[in-house]
């Protein structure tokens, strides 16, 4: 199972993310981003992503109020106090492409 992270919102300015940005979490725990990923993010998802994986979002208490399959998770920056950006993260599953199995060579 892939864990899918979108850039939902930001409440301030973010220096590392826009609205719309992602990356992935291949099987759960491969980080892949052709983007920047910023640390103070990742904190934030890192103590979600395995449960993610295996269970649903209303689980943790980290459903949508419309869409209770994906869950949405908030960067620590306080942004009032600090300047920057806090930005929210929509975090869904999607299902692993089947692995590419190659033919057994002749002998």
């Amino acid at each position: 199972m892939d864990i899918v992270v979108t850039v939902k919102e930001i409440r301030g300015h973010c220096p590392t993310f826009r609205v719309g940005d992602s990356f992935t979490l291949k099987a759960g725990y491969q980080l892949v981003s052709d983007i920047p990923v910023c640390m103070h993010g990742l904190a934030a998802l890192m103590p979600f992503y395995n449960a993610l994986c295996v269970s649903e979002p209303a689980q943790w208490g980290l459903d949508g109020k419309k869409d209770k399959s994906k869950a949405y998770i908030q960067c620590p920056d306080p942004f009032d106090c600090t300047g920057g950006g806090t930005v929210i993260f929509e975090v869904s599953k999607q299902a692993a492409p089947a692995p590419h199995h190659y033919p057994e060579p002749p002998e």
